[in-house]
């Protein structure tokens, strides 16, 4: 039986108005202009859609889409099986990286067709484009072309590291590590890790169930007091689920954190306040769902364990032993060198970019928001790879998903056109960083980035490449 593919792609526009509005939504993204995007919202945007969130939410959202693509060329119109009733879906090639996006369109009634409803979001390549392959070096070559385009624009703000285990192949910079100041990046800059501090976490973790000192199936009020949860909580979820983001707790970045002072969250300790009212969603165990609570607790768990503080525990059996010397969580009051400040567009400002200085963690912890650089990831990986900091059995546990969410104890887990990748991502407001580790063809990326999306869709657009690499 010969399988259906799940969507057709007709390289046409529609005919009549709603392929008009379809192309006139092109060329607004195309123009990058906050003028003319207004004026596609007044003339050619249904009410209910124009006034469903503020007009600088509307141009915000566009711009960033402008900026992140550099301007969108049209492929298809995609149809599925089975159908989604009610939305045109366009697909289009971005000009920066050559990722593949879908435009999903909603529009009101005839004659008018004005658009009732539009979202972005990325989209699987066509079926049957093919791309020829490549040695290392084309390769290698290609994402250099990639890279000077990119400066050229002056797209890419942050540092780049390829390697295939501990050869290094390519490394680049770009944009400024202080917009105030105009210094520029770096390949040692101290980047914003985000999310990425949890595979540290999950190491250390994993590294003391190694050493007897913990079990994975240990109940959390084991180590967890009623200061922090109530036992009726505690008893219920393991470390396991803790690691794997089965526990159903949710995200400390609460109310009380954004109405509180940041200069308060130093120490584990002081981030009571944000968890003590959280509770699990669903019975522990039973789904993923990403926690930052859970991680958070992670570490409260290893300073019960080691007696020690969690910030020396992980500079003593992480860092120090995988030679990463400009990794930490830094405290960001404190004049820290080479670090790299976050930043947002913000196109109503007349600098056009506000930093993440007053929305962001104070200190990062065990749940994210430390620093490092392109040069200890890399670092990074090979003392995983190579046995330094788990045994080879414990690395496969973590790199294997967990509960179908492309998720293991720590790590992300996932198929990719190159085979098996793992690693973790990070983004908040102004930064995102990748880890991307190549299990099967030892290609290691390491992407950071002091602006929003500025690491993760070039990482994955450099797996695509690296993954026509053919063995010699």
């Amino acid at each position: 039986q010969q399988m259906v593919p799940a969507f057709k792609d007709t390289t046409m526009l529609p005919e009549g108005q709603a392929g008009d509005r379809i192309r006139s939504f092109i060329e607004t993204i195309n123009s990058g202009n906050p003028d003319r995007f207004k004026r596609f919202l007044n003339e050619e945007c249904a009410k209910e859609f124009r006034e469903s969130v503020p007009l600088a939410a509307h141009i915000s959202a566009v711009l960033r889409f402008s900026r992140n693509t550099g301007g969108v060329d049209f492929y298809s119109v995609r149809t599925y099986t089975p159908e989604r009733p009610g939305a045109t879906v366009v697909i289009v090639k971005d000009r920066n990286l050559g990722n593949w996006w879908g435009i999903t369109f909603r529009f009101g009634s005839t004659p008018d067709f004005l658009v009732a409803g539009l979202g972005m979001s990325s989209a699987r390549a066509p079926i049957g484009l093919s791309e020829p392959p490549l040695t290392e070096k084309q390769a290698i070559d290609e994402i250099r072309g990639l890279m000077a385009g990119l400066n050229k624009k002056n797209w890419f703000s942050g540092a780049l590291l390829i390697a295939r285990g501990p050869d290094v192949l390519l490394t680049d910079v770009g944009g400024e590590a202080s917009k105030a100041f105009h210094v520029p990046n770096k390949i040692d800059t101290k980047f914003n890790l985000g999310s990425m501090n949890k595979m540290f976490t999950a190491t250390a973790t994993a590294r003391l169930v190694e050493a007897g000192k913990l079990s994975f199936d240990d109940p959390i009020s084991k180590y967890i007091d009623e200061t922090w949860l109530p036992k009726s909580i505690t008893d219920t979820i393991t470390v396991r689920h803790l690691i794997t983001h089965t526990s159903g707790l949710g995200s400390y970045f609460n109310q009380v954190y954004t109405k509180g002072s940041r200069e308060l969250f130093r120490k584990l300790d002081d981030y009571k306040p944000l968890v003590n009212g959280d509770k699990p969603a669903f019975p522990p165990g039973e789904k993923f769902q990403y926690s930052n609570t859970g991680l958070f607790l992670l570490g409260v768990v290893i300073e019960k364990v080691t007696g020690e503080d969690y910030f020396d525990h992980i500079r003593k059996t992480i860092y120090a032993p995988a030679g990463m010397t400009n990794t930490d969580c830094y405290e960001m009051d404190y004049p820290v060198e080479n670090l790299a400040i976050g930043y947002s567009p913000d196109w109503a400002s007349p600098y056009k970019w506000q930093n993440n200085l007053y929305k962001h963690v104070l200190k990062g912890g065990p749940a994210g928001g430390g620093f490092s650089t392109v040069v200890d990831l890399h670092k990074f990986a090979l003392a995983l790879l190579s046995e330094k900091l788990i045994s080879k059995s414990m690395r496969e546990t973590m790199w294997t998903d967990f509960k179908g969410s492309n998720y293991g104890y720590g790590f992300t887990v996932g198929e990719s056109p190159a085979g098996k990748v793992v690693g973790h991502s990070g983004g908040f407001s102004g930064i995102n960083s990748e880890l991307d580790i190549y299990v099967n063809s030892g290609y290691i990326v390491a992407a950071m980035s002091n602006i929003d999306n500025g690491a993760s869709p070039l990482a994955n657009r450099i797996g695509g490449i690296l993954a026509r690499v053919r063995p010699h």
